[in-house]
C-alpha cells in the first residue's frame, strides 16, 4: 500500500493549512500583545537599549508558539470542517463512496504530528531560548556580570581552600556551562590558579572543562601559563539539576523534561517539590498531544447543517470555549496528581482522555449519519 497522499488527503491538508494559519496568527498576536506591553516596560523603566527588549521578544516567540499550536489545529479544524460541510463539500464526497472517517483521516493524522512537532519544540527549542532571553536580561537589562549572577558556584577545597566557579550560560539540552572562569584559593584566601574554558559538560557524572588555558600564581608572585589543555577534569559543587532550577527560579513550567527528571533524582528537593516537578514531568509530555485531542473533537463540532461558509466568529467563539474547558479540567486534575503523586502520570493524561473520549463519541455518531 503506498503511503503517498492522495489527492483527497492534499486537498484536506491544504484546506487545513490555510485556516491553521489564521488560528496561529491570531492567538499568537493575542499572546505576545502582553509580551509588547513588556518591551515598553523594559525600554521605559529600565532603560533597556531597544535592541535587546526586541531580541528578548523574538526568542520568547519559541514559547509563544508552542502554546498557540494546539488552539490554532482547533480552530483551524473547526473552519475547515465548518466551510466543507457548509458547501456541501462532505456530502458530495460521501455521495463518491468515501466514508467520513477516510475523509477526516488527514486532519487527524496532521494533529498527531503536531503535536510530536510541539513536543520537539517544547523540549529542544522552548529550553535554549529560554537560556537566551536570561542572558540578555541578566547581561544586557540589568548589567549584572557573569561574577554576580546565579551562575557561579563556590566548591571547598582540600586543605581549606575554595574553587569558585563562574559562566555567563548554561545550556539545559547538553547540559553545559558556557564560558567558563575557574579560580582556585588557598587556605589565606589567596588566588593559585586561574583558568578559562569554552565550556564544562556534565559527562558521566563529572564536570568537564574544554579547550581550557590555565595560569598559575607561583609563591614568588609571578603567573605562569600551562600548555593548552582539550579537556579537564573539575569538581562543581552543584549538578545540571541544581543550576536548571536555580535558572527558572524554582518554576518547573521553564524546565525540560529532562532537567526536571535531573531535579527530581537529585535529591535535594522537598516533598512538596517533588510532588509538583513530578507533576509538571507527566504534564509536559501530555500538554503537546492536545494537538491531536483538538483535532479529533473540533471534527464533529465543526460539522453544519445549513449551507454557507465557515462563520469564523462562530468557529473563533466555540475553539476559545473547549481550549477553556480543557485547561480548566488540566488546572484541576494538576492539583489532583500532586495530591495523588502515586498517579501523577494517569492524571496528567487524564484531560486528553476526557477529551478524546467525547470526540471520538461524536465522530463515531457522525459518521455513522
Amino acid at each position: 500500500m503506498s503511503l503517498r497522499p492522495s489527492i483527497l488527503d492534499r486537498y484536506l491538508l491544504a484546506e487545513l493549512g490555510q485556516t491553521f494559519g489564521f488560528g496561529l496568527s491570531a492567538f499568537a498576536l493575542i499572546l505576545a500583545a502582553t509580551q509588547i506591553l513588556a518591551i515598553g516596560r523594559m525600554v521605559s523603566d529600565q532603560h533597556a537599549p531597544l535592541w535587546a527588549a526586541i531580541e528578548v521578544f523574538l526568542w520568547d516567540l519559541p514559547y509563544i508558539v508552542s502554546l498557540t499550536i494546539p488552539m490554532a489545529l482547533l480552530l483551524g479544524t473547526l473552519l475547515a470542517i465548518q466551510r466543507l460541510s457548509g458547501e456541501s463539500e462532505i456530502t458530495a464526497m460521501k455521495a463518491g463512496g468515501i466514508t467520513f472517517l477516510r475523509i477526516v483521516a488527514p486532519l487527524l493524522v496532521a494533529g498527531l504530528v503536531m503535536s510530536f512537532a510541539t513536543l520537539f519544540l517544547q523540549e529542544d527549542i522552548v529550553p535554549f531560548a529560554n537560556g537566551q532571553v536570561a542572558e540578555i536580561e541578566n547581561t544586557v537589562i540589568k548589567h549584572v556580570s557573569a561574577f554576580g549572577r546565579d551562575l557561579s558556584d563556590t566548591t571547598p577545597l582540600p586543605g581549606g581552600g575554595v574553587q569558585k566557579t563562574f559562566a555567563t550560560g548554561y545550556d539545559g539540552h547538553a547540559q553545559a556551562l558556557l564560558n567558563v572562569t575557574m579560580i582556585q584559593y588557598d587556605a589565606k584566601s589567596q588566588p593559585t590558579m586561574i583558568a578559562f574554558a569554552d565550556r564544562a559538560e556534565f559527562l558521566a557524572d563529572k564536570w568537564v572543562m574544554q579547550n581550557v588555558s590555565t595560569y598559575r600564581f607561583e609563591p614568588s608572585g609571578d603567573l605562569t601559563s600551562a600548555p593548552r589543555q582539550p579537556s579537564m577534569d573539575v569538581e562543581i559543587a552543584e549538578k545540571p539539576a541544581d543550576i536548571a532550577n536555580r535558572m527558572a527560579n524554582g518554576d518547573p513550567q521553564q524546565m525540560s523534561r529532562a532537567a526536571l527528571a535531573n531535579s527530581i533524582r537529585s535529591g535535594q528537593l522537598d516533598d512538596t517539590q517533588v510532588a509538583k516537578y513530578t507533576t509538571t514531568y507527566w504534564e509536559k509530555l501530555a500538554q503537546p498531544f492536545a494537538c491531536f485531542v483538538f483535532v479529533l473533537i473540533a471534527v464533529p463540532f465543526g460539522l453544519r447543517n445549513q449551507r454557507g461558509g465557515g462563520n469564523t466568529s462562530l468557529g473563533f467563539g466555540l475553539a476559545v470555549a473547549i481550549v477553556f474547558v480543557y485547561y480548566v479540567a488540566a488546572t484541576v486534575f494538576s492539583y489532583v496528581g500532586e495530591a495523588l503523586i502515586g498517579m501523577a502520570f494517569v492524571w496528567a493524561w487524564m484531560p486528553n482522555i476526557i477529551f478524546t473520549a467525547i470526540g471520538a463519541s461524536r465522530l463515531r455518531k457522525a459518521a455513522a449519519v
